[in-house]
């Protein structure tokens, strides 16, 4: 699919750390700021128990997990928007992302720097978030300049560009993202052509120290969980370095770690899982001897456009799509005792796939 959520914070919160334990592509970390300049890129396999259980039914040849891109974005400071240290490069790079990570520091240690001083993970929250209302502001700003002198000419479009650029204008001077503007479809697909910072959706990652991680939470955490509950938004508790520790470990010996921390499911696992599903995405699946395999896709997304993922030829002579829910298949045990129970469907160009649907699709070209 092409998408990617970018990992930001402050310098020395944990981000290169989380990030080379995410993807284990060894980007440099330092406990100093700027010591990631140009943006990492690491491509993670997306974790999804049904693909096991779909590997254990049919027993392919092979077994393909679907794929989630992170981009490694460096600490940013107070003054990015107008250039602090090399902001506006970093500012760019989040520009090129479709999703936010917003790793928070929320743990103490004297011998990790803190950029500003002291831990104070909503002071942090709020030194980015500003930072990227004001470069949108700037972005808004030029862009009235332009259009307010045609929208006084009574020019349709000028003044339905003007009436949303002012809405937002008065948002980013009241410190609140555009996301958090209300918009109609139609003023949406305008909005969209801004490439805005602030709506792009937020995760806060809440990195904590080991002693914290296997009750889930601190005091710095929960600071964090009441200031973004206004946005609705998911806050994901991790322990970087712990997670860079179990990069190095087999499944097995992983599974016993985390049952030792009193864990169900590592915090990377959470947040590529949260990730993913912040950006509306969903998995389906192809099922046979010779494959198993997931695939990404957009939710809402017809049988076509999903068959097009696979290859442009699926979708330029679809067909049908003959589909199995996950659950229905797993139930029947077979995919002959799901045909016989009525289980699996012949879908046509209007169906709407649904996550876990196991497609097989018909085409000819």
């Amino acid at each position: 699919m092409g998408l990617t959520a970018g990992i930001v914070g402050l310098p020395n919160v944990g981000k290169s750390t989380l990030f080379n334990a995410i993807t284990q592509a060894g980007a440099e970390s330092a406990n100093y700021p700027f010591c990631t300049i140009d943006p990492n890129v690491g491509i993670v396999e997306v974790p999804d128990y049904r693909l096991q259980k779909l590997s254990e039914l049919f027993k392919p040849k092979r077994t393909v997990p679907t794929t989630f891109e992170f981009t490694d974005i460096a600490g940013i400071v107070k003054g990015a928007s107008k250039g602090e240290g090399l902001g506006n490069k970093f500012l760019s790079h989040i520009r090129q992302v479709d999703a936010i990570c917003h790793v928070v520091r929320c743990f103490d240690d004297e011998n990790i720097t803190h950029v500003d001083g002291k831990v104070d993970p909503i002071a942090d929250i709020e030194t980015i978030n500003i930072e990227l209302i004001l470069a949108d502001l700037e972005t808004v700003d030029k862009r009235i300049d332009r259009v307010a002198k045609i929208a006084k000419q009574k020019d349709k479009q000028a003044m339905f560009e003007y009436e949303i650029l002012m809405k937002l204008k008065e948002a980013f001077e009241n410190e609140k993202p555009a996301r958090s503007v209300s918009f109609t479809e139609e003023q949406m697909k305008y909005v969209k052509q801004l490439h805005l910072l602030t709506i792009k959706p937020v995760l806060y990652v809440a990195n904590v120290s080991e002693e914290d991680i296997s009750s889930g939470s601190n005091e710095y955490v929960e600071k964090v969980r009441k200031y973004v509950a206004a946005e609705n938004a998911e806050v994901i508790v991790v322990c970087a370095k712990i997670e860079s520790e179990m990069v190095e470990l087999d499944s097995e010996e992983k599974e016993m770690f985390l049952q030792e921390l009193g864990i169900q499911e590592s915090g990377l696992d959470q947040l590529i899982k949260a990730s993913y599903s912040l950006l509306g995405l969903a998995t389906y699946f192809t099922a046979g001897e010779q494959e198993v395999r997931a695939w990404t896709f957009r939710k809402g997304m017809k049988a076509p456009e999903c068959a097009g993922i696979i290859h442009s030829d699926f979708e330029r002579g679809f067909i049908r799509a003959e589909t199995v829910s996950y659950t229905d298949l797993i139930e029947a045990g077979s995919m002959a005792a799901a045909r016989e129970a009525g289980k699996v469907r012949l879908e046509g160009k209007d169906y709407e796939v649904q996550d876990g649907d196991i497609i097989h699709f018909r085409f000819n070209v």
